[in-house]
């Protein structure tokens, strides 16, 4: 993934597709109850939230992704996380991992939009970047292609990083609160409530 000040991030496509790692296991350990998971990819998180015995819902906006999700025997629904999505306000849980804080270029937006789908005493769980990343909005595009190929230009998208230090601002200004910061490796994320 480029983005437009310059960075590029190699995406774990590998690891998407794979078995929930660590990781994903200590996320999903922190859920107790029924789970949505926005941008949920090819699955890997809601089928072990699913193996935990909770109901969860994995959520993408690519044809693709639900496709997988499915094929791992979970379920999932293609939409946008800003359209209605089903059980609004009695969620337990909703994530935002492998980056999805970055969704729609707008941070706060995206938080109060999730902050909406979850229960009263529900909690979001957001991967964020390592501290010292601030916040960053801009856009962004997907550069594909084997090794040796000509490298294939996706169509720029809006996207947002949000550091470790900078999810307290942005949670605040969507009327959450962070309860908990946690890291796995060199993995970091936040657990959120409404304020």
């Amino acid at each position: 993934m480029v983005h437009t000040d310059g960075r590029r991030d190699l995406l774990p496509v590998r690891r998407w597709h794979g078995p929930p790692e660590p990781a994903i296991e200590s996320v999903a350990a922190r859920c107790t109850g029924p789970t949505i998971d926005l941008g949920c990819g090819p699955g890997r998180l809601t089928r072990a939230l699913a193996q935990r015995g909770l109901v969860a819902l994995g959520v993408d906006i690519s044809a693709e992704a639900v496709r997988l999700t499915q094929g791992r025997g979970v379920v999932a629904l293609r939409r946008d996380v800003f359209e209605p999505l089903p059980g609004e306000g009695r969620w337990a849980h909703a994530l935002l991992i492998d980056g999805n804080i970055g969704i729609g270029g707008d941070p706060v937006r995206l938080l109060r939009r999730c902050g909406a789908l979850i229960a009263a005493d529900g909690t979001l769980v957001v991967e964020v970047e390592p501290p010292g990343a601030g916040l960053w909005q801009g856009q962004a595009y997907v550069l594909s292609g084997s090794s040796g190929e000509r490298e294939l230009r996706g169509p720029a998208f809006r996207w947002a990083r949000v550091g470790a230090e900078a999810v307290a601002r942005a949670a605040a200004a969507a009327g959450l609160r962070v309860t908990d910061r946690f890291r796995f490796g060199a993995r970091w994320f936040a657990e959120l409530a409404r304020s």
